[in-house]
């Protein structure tokens, strides 16, 4: 049975993050606030805590998990061949909605699906899901609805997607953002665009002039 926290309340929000974390780390899901829309969130270095998130939103390894991360500097064991270019759009738009595709270190044992060597991170600028994964970690995240329907901006809409598929539930109230994430590639040598969201392309321009815009 899922269970479910207000984290508007002190109380129930710090018994929430205490159970969130405690699930995640048994392995099971849980559904977290971010500053775009909700997310449904496992261990990142999970298999099967990975697969079980796939099935829950009945979506296939060619459309891999992104990460969510606590703090720019949980990068450095995460990337590699990341450029001065994209540490720039780290410092400017972290925590915030910018998606970044970079090369994963190749040492790292863990199954996203088919990411091609790459990984899709992002710090969000909310604090529910930054103080989950300051306590856990990394966290395998992607938007809690079934694949198909609407990314949900309210707890409700999360719940009646995926029910029981979840342990936990995070209720932070509305997303504060109905804009996904802008999703920026900086494994070429120059970054490109592949989805424009929440920082607009004009924002991205002011960092890397050049951008390119994925067609």
């Amino acid at each position: 049975m899922a269970r479910r926290y207000d984290c508007t309340d002190v109380v129930d929000r710090k018994h929430g993050l205490r159970e969130a974390a405690s699930a995640v780390r048994r392995g099971d899901l849980v559904v977290l606030p971010t500053d775009t829309v909700y997310g449904v969130g496992a261990d990142a270095f999970s298999t099967n805590a990975v697969g079980a998130l796939l099935e829950a939103k009945g979506r296939g390894r060619g459309m891999p998990s992104p990460v969510l991360v606590g703090s720019p500097n949980t990068l450095h064991g995460l990337v590699t061949d990341f450029s001065e270019q994209a540490w720039e759009l780290v410092d400017a738009f972290w925590p915030g909605a910018l998606t970044i595709v970079a090369r994963h270190q190749p040492s790292l044992t863990w199954d996203l699906g088919e990411t091609r060597g790459t990984v899709a991170v992002r710090m969000p600028l909310h604090p529910v899901a930054l103080e989950l994964l300051k306590d856990f970690g990394p966290m395998a995240v992607s938007s809690a609805n079934l694949t198909g329907h609407p990314a949900p901006q309210d707890c409700d809409s999360a719940q009646q997607m995926l029910g029981d598929a979840i342990a936990v539930y995070l209720d932070g109230g509305p997303t504060p953002d109905t804009v996904p994430s802008s999703i920026i590639d900086v494994t070429r040598p120059v970054p490109r665009l592949l989805r424009a969201g929440a920082v607009s392309e004009e924002e991205l321009r002011k960092v890397v002039p050049d951008l390119e815009i994925s067609h």
